[in-house]
Protein backbone atom coordinates (compact mmCIF):
# COMPACT_ATOMS: atom_id res chain seq x y z
CA UNK A 1 0.00 0.00 0.00
CA UNK A 2 0.97 3.37 -1.43
CA UNK A 3 2.19 5.94 1.74
CA UNK A 4 2.95 8.60 -0.62
CA UNK A 5 1.03 11.59 0.04
CA UNK A 6 -1.48 12.92 -2.26
CA UNK A 7 -0.59 15.87 -4.51
CA UNK A 8 -1.20 19.28 -3.87
CA UNK A 9 -3.93 20.92 -6.17
CA UNK A 10 -3.99 23.32 -7.88
CA UNK A 11 -6.69 26.15 -7.76
CA UNK A 12 -5.97 28.63 -10.81
CA UNK A 13 -8.84 31.73 -10.56
CA UNK A 14 -9.76 34.70 -13.47
CA UNK A 15 -12.23 36.68 -13.76
CA UNK A 16 -13.44 37.42 -17.14
CA UNK A 17 -14.93 35.13 -19.72
CA UNK A 18 -12.07 35.84 -22.13
CA UNK A 19 -9.31 35.34 -19.56
CA UNK A 20 -11.04 31.68 -18.74
CA UNK A 21 -11.02 30.97 -22.51
CA UNK A 22 -7.44 32.02 -22.78
CA UNK A 23 -6.63 29.57 -19.74
CA UNK A 24 -9.14 26.39 -21.20
CA UNK A 25 -7.23 26.90 -24.87
CA UNK A 26 -3.97 27.03 -23.51
CA UNK A 27 -1.44 24.11 -23.67
CA UNK A 28 -2.64 21.82 -20.57
CA UNK A 29 -0.13 18.96 -20.88
CA UNK A 30 2.09 20.16 -18.42
CA UNK A 31 0.44 20.03 -15.44
CA UNK A 32 2.08 18.15 -13.03
CA UNK A 33 -1.09 17.61 -10.82
CA UNK A 34 -4.78 17.99 -10.59
CA UNK A 35 -5.71 21.23 -11.15
CA UNK A 36 -9.00 23.90 -11.20
CA UNK A 37 -9.56 26.36 -13.74
CA UNK A 38 -12.26 28.78 -11.89
CA UNK A 39 -13.96 31.98 -13.32
CA UNK A 40 -14.75 33.99 -10.25
CA UNK A 41 -16.86 36.41 -11.98
CA UNK A 42 -15.76 40.71 -11.55
CA UNK A 43 -14.41 42.29 -8.86
CA UNK A 44 -12.88 41.57 -5.25
CA UNK A 45 -16.05 40.77 -3.64
CA UNK A 46 -17.13 38.08 -6.38
CA UNK A 47 -13.34 37.05 -5.96
CA UNK A 48 -13.86 36.44 -2.41
CA UNK A 49 -17.14 34.55 -2.69
CA UNK A 50 -16.52 32.40 -6.00
CA UNK A 51 -13.08 31.17 -3.96
CA UNK A 52 -13.81 30.68 -0.50
CA UNK A 53 -16.60 28.40 -1.82
CA UNK A 54 -14.30 26.38 -4.06
CA UNK A 55 -11.80 26.25 -1.22
CA UNK A 56 -14.61 24.76 1.45
CA UNK A 57 -14.86 21.60 -0.58
CA UNK A 58 -12.69 18.20 -0.60
CA UNK A 59 -11.77 18.64 -3.66
CA UNK A 60 -9.54 21.54 -3.02
CA UNK A 61 -8.34 21.08 0.42
CA UNK A 62 -4.92 22.62 0.82
CA UNK A 63 -4.85 23.81 -2.46
CA UNK A 64 -2.27 25.95 -4.13
CA UNK A 65 -3.80 29.13 -5.64
CA UNK A 66 -2.61 31.51 -8.38
CA UNK A 67 -4.61 34.61 -9.41
CA UNK A 68 -4.60 35.48 -13.22
CA UNK A 69 -6.36 36.92 -16.06
CA UNK A 70 -5.30 40.97 -17.16
CA UNK A 71 -4.47 44.16 -15.37
CA UNK A 72 -3.94 47.72 -15.40
CA UNK A 73 0.01 48.60 -15.62
CA UNK A 74 0.91 51.90 -13.52
CA UNK A 75 4.70 52.15 -14.18
CA UNK A 76 5.61 54.52 -17.22
CA UNK A 77 6.91 52.58 -20.79
CA UNK A 78 4.53 49.43 -19.50
CA UNK A 79 2.84 47.96 -23.06
CA UNK A 80 0.06 45.95 -23.77
CA UNK A 81 1.36 42.10 -24.00
CA UNK A 82 3.95 42.66 -21.08
CA UNK A 83 3.76 40.32 -17.65
CA UNK A 84 3.37 40.89 -14.43
CA UNK A 85 4.66 38.54 -11.37
CA UNK A 86 3.28 39.33 -8.22
CA UNK A 87 5.93 39.65 -5.20
CA UNK A 88 2.68 40.74 -3.23
CA UNK A 89 -0.55 41.42 -3.46
CA UNK A 90 -1.93 44.31 -1.42
CA UNK A 91 -5.64 46.06 -0.79
CA UNK A 92 -6.92 48.05 1.93
CA UNK A 93 -7.34 44.36 3.44
CA UNK A 94 -4.60 43.04 3.48
CA UNK A 95 -1.18 42.42 2.06
CA UNK A 96 -0.09 38.55 0.91
CA UNK A 97 3.21 37.63 -0.26
CA UNK A 98 4.12 35.40 -3.28
CA UNK A 99 5.52 31.73 -3.70
CA UNK A 100 7.92 31.17 -6.23
CA UNK A 101 7.91 34.63 -7.83
CA UNK A 102 11.95 33.85 -8.78
CA UNK A 103 10.41 30.38 -10.81
CA UNK A 104 7.48 31.96 -12.34
CA UNK A 105 9.86 35.06 -13.80
CA UNK A 106 11.93 32.23 -15.18
CA UNK A 107 9.55 29.94 -17.25
CA UNK A 108 7.82 32.68 -18.08
CA UNK A 109 11.12 34.41 -19.51
CA UNK A 110 11.47 31.10 -21.42
CA UNK A 111 7.93 30.60 -23.08
CA UNK A 112 7.78 34.37 -24.02
CA UNK A 113 11.69 34.98 -24.90
CA UNK A 114 12.03 39.05 -25.40
CA UNK A 115 8.51 39.67 -23.67
CA UNK A 116 8.77 42.25 -21.01
CA UNK A 117 8.49 40.52 -17.41
CA UNK A 118 7.80 42.87 -14.15
CA UNK A 119 8.22 42.15 -10.61
CA UNK A 120 6.80 43.91 -7.87
CA UNK A 121 3.61 44.55 -5.71
CA UNK A 122 0.06 44.15 -7.13
CA UNK A 123 -2.57 46.24 -5.75
CA UNK A 124 -6.55 45.67 -5.61
CA UNK A 125 -9.07 48.51 -6.74
CA UNK A 126 -12.95 47.68 -6.43
CA UNK A 127 -13.21 49.91 -10.38
CA UNK A 128 -11.58 50.41 -13.34
CA UNK A 129 -8.39 52.70 -12.64
CA UNK A 130 -8.29 55.80 -15.20
CA UNK A 131 -5.86 58.47 -15.56
CA UNK A 132 -4.95 60.43 -12.64
CA UNK A 133 -5.73 57.44 -10.36
CA UNK A 134 -3.54 55.56 -11.82
CA UNK A 135 -0.13 57.58 -10.99
CA UNK A 136 -0.96 58.02 -7.43
CA UNK A 137 -1.51 54.26 -7.24
CA UNK A 138 1.91 54.10 -8.82
CA UNK A 139 3.51 56.25 -6.06
CA UNK A 140 2.40 54.03 -2.95
CA UNK A 141 4.94 51.46 -4.93
CA UNK A 142 2.85 48.86 -7.03
CA UNK A 143 3.36 48.22 -10.58
CA UNK A 144 0.13 46.87 -11.57
CA UNK A 145 -3.35 47.02 -10.81
CA UNK A 146 -6.44 44.34 -11.13
CA UNK A 147 -9.82 44.13 -8.89
CA UNK A 148 -9.62 40.49 -8.52
CA UNK A 149 -5.82 39.20 -7.14
CA UNK A 150 -5.69 41.04 -4.31
CA UNK A 151 -8.98 39.01 -2.82
CA UNK A 152 -8.30 35.92 -4.13
CA UNK A 153 -4.83 35.41 -2.32
CA UNK A 154 -6.35 37.27 0.63
CA UNK A 155 -9.47 34.40 0.95
CA UNK A 156 -6.76 31.73 0.09
CA UNK A 157 -4.52 32.83 2.99
CA UNK A 158 -7.99 33.18 5.24
CA UNK A 159 -8.73 29.70 3.92
CA UNK A 160 -5.72 27.96 5.53
CA UNK A 161 -1.85 28.21 4.76
CA UNK A 162 -1.12 27.38 0.90
CA UNK A 163 1.14 29.10 -1.53
CA UNK A 164 -0.27 31.80 -3.34
CA UNK A 165 1.17 33.29 -6.57
CA UNK A 166 -0.15 36.24 -9.10
CA UNK A 167 0.41 36.36 -12.59
CA UNK A 168 -0.94 39.39 -14.96
CA UNK A 169 -0.97 40.56 -18.36
CA UNK A 170 -1.00 43.97 -18.80
CA UNK A 171 -3.85 44.66 -21.17
CA UNK A 172 -3.77 48.23 -20.51
CA UNK A 173 -1.33 50.93 -19.57
CA UNK A 174 -0.40 54.53 -19.07
CA UNK A 175 0.52 55.49 -22.21
CA UNK A 176 -1.73 52.66 -24.00
CA UNK A 177 -5.23 52.97 -22.68
CA UNK A 178 -8.44 50.68 -23.37
CA UNK A 179 -11.77 50.69 -23.82
CA UNK A 180 -12.97 47.76 -24.80
CA UNK A 181 -10.96 44.84 -24.60
CA UNK A 182 -12.49 42.68 -27.09
CA UNK A 183 -11.84 44.99 -29.87
CA UNK A 184 -8.56 46.26 -29.58
CA UNK A 185 -5.00 45.11 -30.51
CA UNK A 186 -3.26 45.12 -26.74
CA UNK A 187 -6.41 42.81 -25.90
CA UNK A 188 -5.91 40.35 -28.61
CA UNK A 189 -2.00 40.53 -27.23
CA UNK A 190 -2.50 40.25 -23.99
CA UNK A 191 -5.44 37.38 -24.93
CA UNK A 192 -2.49 35.17 -26.87
CA UNK A 193 0.00 36.03 -24.08
CA UNK A 194 -2.51 34.59 -21.48
CA UNK A 195 -2.86 31.51 -23.57
CA UNK A 196 0.94 30.86 -24.33
CA UNK A 197 1.69 31.05 -20.23
CA UNK A 198 -0.47 28.57 -18.87
CA UNK A 199 2.41 25.71 -18.69
CA UNK A 200 4.83 28.40 -16.06
CA UNK A 201 1.56 27.92 -14.18
CA UNK A 202 2.06 23.97 -13.91
CA UNK A 203 5.91 24.44 -14.08
CA UNK A 204 4.88 26.52 -10.39
CA UNK A 205 2.71 24.07 -9.49
CA UNK A 206 4.77 21.20 -9.95
CA UNK A 207 7.59 22.63 -8.11
CA UNK A 208 5.63 22.85 -5.24
CA UNK A 209 5.03 19.23 -5.31
CA UNK A 210 9.20 18.53 -5.39
CA UNK A 211 10.02 17.33 -1.65
CA UNK A 212 11.75 20.21 0.42
CA UNK A 213 15.69 19.75 1.40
Amino acid sequence: MSTRPAPVPLLIACALGIEHLALRTGDRGGAGGPFTVVRTGMGPKAAERSVTRHLAGPALAGAAVLATGFCAGLAPGMHPGDLVVAEETRDPHGTVPCVGTDLLVKELARLLPGRTVHTGPLTGSDHVVRGPERSDLFATGAIAVDMESAATLLSAVRAGGRPVAAVRVVVDAPEHELVRIGTVRGGISAFRVLRSIVPAFFEWHRSLLLPRR
